[in-house]
């Protein structure tokens, strides 16, 4: 079919585009947490783990329940500041994912989950809020690698 990527790479791919339309923010794929955090916060999207497929017949087709992650961090002014532009950037990447969240039909559903501010503390840095955010991303495919 000449297809130059399996269609878990082509949903990931458009995931981070949507994200990437988040105003402000800078949005990376899978890179570490830099020095320095934009004033406008940074989100970093990870594939994260697409979990084994439940088999489906006939046709045999796969039935994935990824979960990705988005990691929500930023850098401002004291706590109660940091708070709202974490919240911000809840909001704006909420809208971004409710915008489509089939993916132009790539996939069956993107489902956010509640975002986990325990996880991301970052040594030496206290004025660093953020969150990890996990995807829900449901999709089938022909093949078990995607």
């Amino acid at each position: 079919s000449g297809k130059v990527m399996t269609e878990r790479e082509a949903i990931l791919q458009a995931l981070f585009a949507r994200l990437q339309t988040i105003s402000d923010a800078k949005v990376l794929r899978n890179e570490a947490l830099p020095e320095k955090i934009p004033d406008g916060g940074l989100i970093i999207f990870r594939d994260g783990d697409p979990g084994e497929p439940e088999t489906l017949l006939s046709p045999v087709s796969y039935y994935w329940q990824h979960r990705a992650l988005v990691e929500a961090v930023v850098q401002k002014g004291d706590q109660a500041t940091r708070d709202l532009a974490l919240d911000g950037l809840f909001r704006k990447i909420s809208i971004a994912i409710a915008g489509d969240r089939t993916l132009g039909g790539l996939c069956d559903r993107i489902t956010p989950q509640a975002p986990d501010t325990s996880v991301l503390v970052v040594e030496g840095s206290p004025q660093i809020k953020g969150a990890i955010i996990p995807l829900e991303i449901i999709y089938v495919t022909a093949d078990p690698l995607g």
